[in-house]
Order: structure tokens, then C-alpha cells, then sequence
């Protein structure tokens, strides 16, 4: 080859990479191509629909069906406990007749259940539709949970997982903003409106999800799914280490609001600019956090970080008390950007564990089981934090924050002992 030939085959090959290399900033926010892209649109309408219900659903069961906030706060813990119950058959309906279909079944449920809500005019009512919706929304995810498992690669799994929670805190945004225009008229018509939004979304999250491949987990022989998820106690322990750990989400939404208003010179607002920094932290970090995580060691190490960090938090938190305005917001501050870190750190690697972990044929039984941690953290979460928080003031940031620490240092032992017991098919 000539001088000349060898100068534009290097031409070319440089600006091949140059092309490669160089996107539009935009594209680094877009789904990769394909069961991703599919995923992010049904995440974004459902999410976008449980955005518009939870932001108007308690102004509504007040003010228009005329319940007292007690009654809808009883209701909506006993339409938890419900949830409880979804994870499991869910998982192994998806490990029987393939978790797409599953999905798809459960979140039309939703949408159909979500309607239901207008005919509700007490207490009883509430608790039924509540109860019914809360089960098939917990079944939904875990099908949800199982076809991200069996449809992404297994090296791509915990990435997609990562931006589809970047997807649900946008969708989640974008819902809250619709909802405002409910709250702002605050007439029945309007409320009935949001509620009928609401189900075409779950709706169409159902529809679009047709668009993944349909995919079955494999089949064996032997012992059934069931039996082999009860009895894999190191995958257990790590269920409720994880849900410990998933504690740290009622923190801003439960503890922080009382504390900055009750022991604090922070101005209330504040609790507002925390809560807003972490959903553009979630948004925006989530699948840089995840890297690395996608093996059960990687996993395990961002758990354990993640307990420490967050003890981390709870400190700063604590120490925000008995002082100046300006210094507690900076601390509080600072309180919020650790807690974010450690926030990050629990979902990325309890997506790890939750699927290497897993043996293939039962994948769709263990994430149900896995989540059941997340659900029972959700449950006794508001009740613990008050307690423990408000109650022991200082000491209750301390105590919360030691267990977080415990419950992360915890992880990664547990995990390599699940890890020598793990079968494949």
C-alpha cells in the first residue's frame, strides 16, 4: 500500500471513532435500543400515573369522599400489608407461563382497580379497592422485576434497572406537576379526572410492555420454585438486609419533615429543596452508581458502603439540632447529599443480589421473595422513624444510624455464602 493509501485508510479509521466516540448530549439520556426502549416507555406512563394518584389521592379521600385523615392513613397501611401478598405468586406465575404476559395482566388489573377508587365512599369501601390495588400493584413489579431479568442480558440487567429508576423518578415528576392542576381547582370533577388519567396510564404501560419479547425462565425438574426460595436462608437474610437498608427511604418523606419544623431553625422550606435535590441526584446518578455492581461481589461492596454512608447521614442529620438557621440548612444539606449517596449505593447493589443470586428457573419466585424486604421496610418505616427519631431526638438519628451501618457490613458475608449455594437451572 502507498504513503498516500495508508494516510487516508488512517483518515478514515479516525474519524470512524471520531464518530463513535462523539454523541450528542442528549443521546447519553436516551434507552439503549430495543427490550430498553421498550421498557422506559411503559415505566414512563405507569410512573407517570402513580405520580398523578399518590399526590392527589389523600386531598381526595378527605375533602371529596368526605374519610378522615386517620381512616386513610389505617387504610393505606393495611392496603401495604396486602401488598405483602403479591410478591410471591406473582414470581411464580413469571416462572410458569413467562412474566410478560404477567406483567401486562397485573398492570391492567391496576388500571381496571385504579377506577374503582370513584365509587368508593367509606372507609370499608377504601380499605377493599386499596387493599386489591396495593396486591396487584407489589405482583406487578415483581412480574416487572422478573422480565428486566429475563429479557436484558445478564451484564445489562442492573444498567437497565438503573435507568429505569431514573425513568420512574422523571415519571414520578412529570405526574406530581399534573396533579397540582387537581389540587389547585379542588373540585370532585377535576379529582375523578386525575383518577380516570391515572388508569389510561397503567393502561398504556400495559400496552407498551407487549412491545419486550416474550421470554420464559427455564424449566426443571425436581423441587418447585417455591420450596427452593423458602428454604435458601442466606438469600433470606439478605431480603430483610436489604429491606433494613430500604429503611432509608422515610427519612426525607417521614423523619426530616417533623425534625426540620420540630427541632431545627431551618426554614421549612428546605425540606422541599432536599427532597428536590434528591430526585435530580436519583435522575441523574443512578446508572452512574450502578457500575460495578453487576457481579455479586460488586453488589455486596455497594451495599456495605451503602450502610455506612448512610450512618454517615443519619450523624449529620442529628447534629443539624440547636443550631444557628444557615449552619443547620448547610448540614442538613450535606445530611442530604449523603444520604442520596447511600440511596444510590442500596438500589444498585439489591438489584445485583436480588438477580445473581437467583437460580434461573425460579427468578421470577426469588425477586417477589426479595422484594417482600423493600415492602416490609415500607410498612414499618413511618412508625419506627417517628418513634425513634422524634421520640429520642439525637439519640434515635444515632440508633438508626448504627443499624444501617450493622445491616451494610452484614451484606457482603451473607452474600458470599449465598453465592456457594446458588444453582443455575
Amino acid at each position: 500500500m502507498t504513503v498516500d493509501g495508508e494516510r487516508r485508510v488512517g483518515e478514515t479509521v479516525r474519524a470512524a471513532e471520531r464518530r463513535r466516540v462523539v454523541r450528542p448530549p442528549l443521546a447519553a439520556l436516551l434507552p439503549e435500543p430495543g427490550v430498553v426502549t421498550a421498557l422506559t416507555w411503559a415505566t414512563a406512563c405507569r410512573t407517570v400515573g402513580r405520580g398523578l394518584f399518590v399526590t392527589v389521592s389523600v386531598i381526595y379521600f378527605t375533602s371529596s369522599v368526605g374519610m378522615s385523615a386517620v381512616e386513610v392513613g389505617l387504610g393505606l397501611t393495611i392496603a401495604s400489608a396486602a401488598g405483602l401478598l403479591g410478591g410471591l405468586p406473582a414470581g411464580r406465575l413469571s416462572d410458569l407461563f413467562g412474566p410478560r404476559g404477567v406483567t401486562v395482566a397485573f398492570s391492567a388489573a391496576g388500571a381496571v382497580l385504579t377506577c374503582g377508587y370513584v365509587v368508593v365512599d367509606g372507609f370499608a369501601g377504601f380499605v377493599l379497592v386499596a387493599g386489591l390495588a396495593t396486591f396487584t400493584e407489589a405482583a406487578e413489579q415483581t412480574a416487572r422485576s422478573a422480565l428486566i431479568g429475563v429479557a436484558v442480558p445478564p451484564d445489562r440487567r442492573v444498567k437497565a434497572r438503573a435507568y429505569l429508576r431514573a425513568v420512574t423518578n422523571v415519571g414520578w415528576s412529570v405526574g406530581g406537576l399534573g396533579a397540582a392542576v387537581a389540587l389547585h381547582y379542588d373540585t370532585r370533577p377535576v379529582y375523578l379526572t386525575m383518577i380516570f388519567g391515572c388508569s389510561a396510564c397503567y393502561l398504556a404501560g400495559a400496552v407498551l410492555t407487549l412491545r419486550v419479547p416474550a421470554a420464559r425462565t427455564p424449566s426443571r425438574t425436581g423441587d418447585g420454585p417455591v420450596r427452593a426460595v423458602l428454604r435458601d436462608r442466606p438469600y433470606a437474610l439478605l431480603a430483610l438486609l436489604n429491606g433494613v437498608l430500604s429503611v432509608h427511604g422515610g427519612l426525607l418523606t417521614v423523619s426530616i419533615p417533623i425534625w426540620v419544623v420540630e427541632r431545627t431553625a431551618a426554614p421549612t422550606a428546605t425540606v422541599g429543596v432536599m427532597l428536590m435535590l434528591n430526585t435530580v441526584a436519583v435522575t441523574l446518578l443512578q446508572v452512574r452508581f450502578s457500575r460495578g455492581t453487576e457481579n455479586v461481589a460488586g453488589a455486596a461492596r455497594a451495599q456495605r458502603r451503602s450502610g455506612l454512608v448512610l450512618l454517615v447521614s443519619c450523624l449529620l442529620f442529628a447534629a443539624s439540632a440547636g443550631r444557628s438557621e444557615w449552619v443547620a440548612v448547610a448540614v442538613l444539606a450535606a445530611g442530604a447529599l449523603a444520604h442520596v449517596v447511600g440511596e444510590l449505593l442500596q438500589a444498585a447493589g439489591s438489584w445485583g443480589l436480588s438477580y445473581e443470586l437467583a437460580p434461573a428457573y425460579a427468578l421470577g419466585q426469588y425477586q417477589g421473595f426479595y422484594g417482600m424486604g423493600y415492602q416490609l421496610a415500607n410498612i414499618l418505616a413511618p412508625a419506627l422513624l417517628t418513634a425513634a427519631v422524634i421520640g429520642w431526638g439525637e439519640a434515635g438519628w444515632v440508633l438508626f444510624g448504627v443499624v444501617f451501618a450493622l445491616a451494610g457490613l452484614a451484606v457482603p458475608p451473607v452474600a458470599r455464602a449465598a453465592a456457594r449455594t446458588v444453582t443455575v437451572g
